[in-house]
């Protein structure tokens, strides 16, 4: 029986699947791409949150703060374990990620300790940006850790 590969869902692919629709072009094409992939994609992958996208998805009008739950509610919930704590601080160490998105660190360092396959975020700023992509696969280089595949999720639409 085939493995089915591991994927974290990071905050902002959340937040695209459940807001309401935008009517900013860009954000709604994002949005559009973000559901045909969790309707066509997400089924075929084993899927992780954390405490630190409950934590952000907790955020917001009452209404989206549902939406956002409800969308997540049947996904598998890791643990912060001291080695996650401990990687997060080695990249914001050693990576220029601001002290109001530190919590991004903590994605990376999360889905880094538990080996997953795949991290799929919309924050092309900290995380799903080449730049970032290198100086990551760098420091984990240096622990001797493997790097998940970062991507968005028009990546990930092919090839399942």
């Amino acid at each position: 029986m085939k493995k089915r590969l591991s994927v974290y869902i990071e905050t902002s692919v959340i937040s695209y699947y459940a807001n309401q629709l935008s009517r900013d072009i860009v954000l709604a094409g994002k949005q559009q791409t973000t559901r045909d992939w969790w309707e066509n994609v997400l089924p075929k992958l084993k899927v992780y949150v954390s405490p630190y996208v409950l934590a952000e998805i907790s955020k917001g009008t009452p209404k989206e703060v549902e939406m956002r739950k409800s969308a997540v509610m049947h996904f598998e919930v890791l643990e912060e374990i001291p080695d996650v704590v401990s990687l997060a601080k080695g990249y914001l160490k050693k990576m220029s990620i601001p002290r109001k998105s530190e919590i991004d660190a903590y994605h990376l360092a999360i889905a880094t300790i538990y080996n997953l396959d795949f991290i799929v975020s919309w924050n092309c700023k900290h995380i799903a940006n080449a730049f970032m992509i290198k100086q990551i696969q760098k420091i984990n280089g240096e622990f001797n850790l493997s790097s998940p595949l970062i991507c968005v999720p028009t990546e990930m639409m092919e090839g399942f």
